[in-house]
Protein backbone atom coordinates (compact mmCIF):
# COMPACT_ATOMS: atom_id res chain seq x y z
CA UNK A 1 0.00 0.00 0.00
CA UNK A 2 2.66 2.29 0.54
CA UNK A 3 4.46 1.92 -2.69
CA UNK A 4 0.85 2.53 -4.23
CA UNK A 5 0.32 5.76 -2.09
CA UNK A 6 3.99 6.84 -3.56
CA UNK A 7 3.25 5.72 -6.88
CA UNK A 8 0.58 8.42 -6.24
CA UNK A 9 2.59 11.31 -5.23
CA UNK A 10 2.38 11.15 -1.63
CA UNK A 11 5.59 10.96 0.82
CA UNK A 12 6.32 7.81 2.43
CA UNK A 13 8.05 6.65 5.12
CA UNK A 14 9.16 3.11 5.71
CA UNK A 15 9.04 1.12 9.10
CA UNK A 16 11.74 2.40 11.53
CA UNK A 17 12.18 -0.92 12.58
CA UNK A 18 13.41 -2.67 9.21
CA UNK A 19 15.45 0.40 8.65
CA UNK A 20 17.52 -0.19 11.65
CA UNK A 21 17.44 -3.83 11.11
CA UNK A 22 19.09 -3.53 7.88
CA UNK A 23 21.87 -0.73 9.36
CA UNK A 24 22.53 -2.78 12.38
CA UNK A 25 22.97 -5.56 10.66
CA UNK A 26 25.24 -3.80 7.86
CA UNK A 27 27.15 -2.16 10.67
CA UNK A 28 27.35 -5.15 13.16
CA UNK A 29 25.66 -3.35 15.96
CA UNK A 30 23.20 -4.83 18.38
CA UNK A 31 20.19 -2.87 18.56
CA UNK A 32 18.33 -5.98 17.29
CA UNK A 33 14.82 -6.95 18.81
CA UNK A 34 16.47 -10.13 19.03
CA UNK A 35 19.80 -9.09 20.93
CA UNK A 36 18.92 -5.60 22.71
CA UNK A 37 15.15 -4.80 22.41
CA UNK A 38 15.70 -1.80 24.75
CA UNK A 39 18.43 -0.42 22.30
CA UNK A 40 16.47 -1.13 19.22
CA UNK A 41 13.02 0.56 20.48
CA UNK A 42 15.31 3.69 20.99
CA UNK A 43 16.68 3.87 17.89
CA UNK A 44 12.98 3.13 16.31
CA UNK A 45 11.98 6.30 18.60
CA UNK A 46 14.70 8.37 16.86
CA UNK A 47 13.97 7.76 13.72
CA UNK A 48 10.78 7.95 14.30
CA UNK A 49 11.18 11.48 15.53
CA UNK A 50 13.62 12.43 12.49
CA UNK A 51 10.77 11.33 9.79
CA UNK A 52 8.35 13.63 11.77
CA UNK A 53 10.63 16.44 11.23
CA UNK A 54 10.87 15.23 7.66
CA UNK A 55 7.78 14.95 7.21
CA UNK A 56 6.88 18.62 8.13
CA UNK A 57 9.45 20.29 6.22
CA UNK A 58 8.36 18.76 2.89
CA UNK A 59 4.64 19.50 3.68
CA UNK A 60 1.55 18.18 2.65
CA UNK A 61 0.47 14.39 3.66
CA UNK A 62 2.88 12.04 4.74
CA UNK A 63 2.22 8.31 5.21
CA UNK A 64 4.34 6.49 7.88
CA UNK A 65 4.86 2.50 8.05
CA UNK A 66 4.73 2.42 11.69
CA UNK A 67 6.37 5.67 14.09
CA UNK A 68 6.58 6.84 17.55
CA UNK A 69 3.69 5.50 19.13
CA UNK A 70 4.78 1.86 17.87
CA UNK A 71 8.16 2.37 19.18
CA UNK A 72 7.37 3.98 22.70
CA UNK A 73 4.81 1.00 22.75
CA UNK A 74 7.65 -1.36 22.95
CA UNK A 75 9.61 0.25 25.40
CA UNK A 76 5.95 0.24 27.80
CA UNK A 77 5.81 -3.45 27.04
CA UNK A 78 9.43 -3.87 28.45
CA UNK A 79 8.70 -1.88 31.62
CA UNK A 80 11.03 1.02 30.28
CA UNK A 81 10.30 5.17 30.75
CA UNK A 82 9.43 6.91 27.72
CA UNK A 83 12.49 9.13 27.06
CA UNK A 84 11.32 12.84 27.33
CA UNK A 85 11.63 13.76 23.65
CA UNK A 86 9.06 11.24 22.47
CA UNK A 87 7.03 12.25 25.37
CA UNK A 88 7.00 16.19 24.25
CA UNK A 89 6.47 15.02 20.66
CA UNK A 90 3.60 12.37 21.44
CA UNK A 91 2.07 15.43 23.74
CA UNK A 92 1.86 17.20 20.45
CA UNK A 93 0.29 14.73 18.77
CA UNK A 94 2.14 14.53 15.30
CA UNK A 95 0.59 12.48 13.27
CA UNK A 96 -2.92 12.96 11.83
CA UNK A 97 -5.69 12.04 14.06
CA UNK A 98 -6.48 9.36 12.01
CA UNK A 99 -4.42 5.79 12.20
CA UNK A 100 -4.53 3.07 9.98
CA UNK A 101 -4.09 -0.47 10.88
CA UNK A 102 -3.37 -3.54 8.85
CA UNK A 103 -4.48 -6.54 11.38
CA UNK A 104 -1.70 -9.69 10.28
CA UNK A 105 -3.15 -11.61 7.34
CA UNK A 106 -1.70 -15.34 7.85
CA UNK A 107 -2.24 -14.96 3.89
CA UNK A 108 0.47 -12.71 3.48
CA UNK A 109 2.56 -12.61 6.82
CA UNK A 110 5.84 -13.48 6.01
CA UNK A 111 9.02 -13.17 8.10
CA UNK A 112 12.48 -12.33 6.45
CA UNK A 113 15.54 -10.54 7.63
CA UNK A 114 14.09 -7.67 9.13
CA UNK A 115 11.53 -9.44 10.77
CA UNK A 116 12.03 -12.52 12.37
CA UNK A 117 8.44 -12.30 15.25
CA UNK A 118 6.44 -15.32 14.32
CA UNK A 119 2.27 -14.84 13.14
CA UNK A 120 1.52 -15.48 16.98
CA UNK A 121 3.71 -12.51 17.93
CA UNK A 122 3.00 -9.99 15.34
CA UNK A 123 -1.14 -10.71 16.30
CA UNK A 124 0.03 -9.84 19.86
CA UNK A 125 2.01 -6.59 18.82
CA UNK A 126 -1.46 -5.72 17.16
CA UNK A 127 -3.56 -6.14 19.60
CA UNK A 128 -1.27 -4.15 22.30
CA UNK A 129 -1.44 -0.88 19.24
CA UNK A 130 -5.14 -1.39 19.14
CA UNK A 131 -4.81 -0.55 22.26
CA UNK A 132 -2.20 1.78 22.56
CA UNK A 133 -3.10 4.28 19.88
CA UNK A 134 -6.42 5.03 21.13
CA UNK A 135 -4.82 5.65 24.69
CA UNK A 136 -2.26 8.31 23.17
CA UNK A 137 -5.58 10.01 21.26
CA UNK A 138 -5.34 8.50 17.73
CA UNK A 139 -8.10 6.98 16.38
CA UNK A 140 -7.46 3.71 14.52
CA UNK A 141 -8.89 2.37 11.51
CA UNK A 142 -8.67 -0.86 10.33
CA UNK A 143 -7.51 -1.35 6.23
CA UNK A 144 -10.03 -4.07 4.91
CA UNK A 145 -8.39 -6.98 3.14
CA UNK A 146 -8.68 -6.07 -0.31
CA UNK A 147 -5.46 -5.28 -2.48
CA UNK A 148 -2.64 -2.61 -2.11
CA UNK A 149 -4.73 -0.27 -5.06
CA UNK A 150 -7.88 -0.72 -2.92
CA UNK A 151 -6.11 0.25 0.58
CA UNK A 152 -4.47 3.34 -0.93
CA UNK A 153 -8.12 4.24 -2.32
CA UNK A 154 -9.75 3.17 1.43
CA UNK A 155 -7.58 5.49 3.02
CA UNK A 156 -7.11 8.72 1.20
CA UNK A 157 -11.02 8.82 0.84
CA UNK A 158 -11.40 7.88 4.95
CA UNK A 159 -9.04 11.02 5.39
CA UNK A 160 -11.15 13.10 3.10
CA UNK A 161 -14.44 13.09 5.23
Amino acid sequence: MLAELAARGHRVFEEPGRRVVKREREAGGDALPWKNAERFAHACIDLALADLEEAAACGGIAFCDRGLVDAVSALEQMTRPIPDEARRALDARPYHDRVFMAPPWPEIYRTDAERRHCFDDARGEYGRLMLAYPRFGYGTFVLPKVSPGARADFVLHTLKD
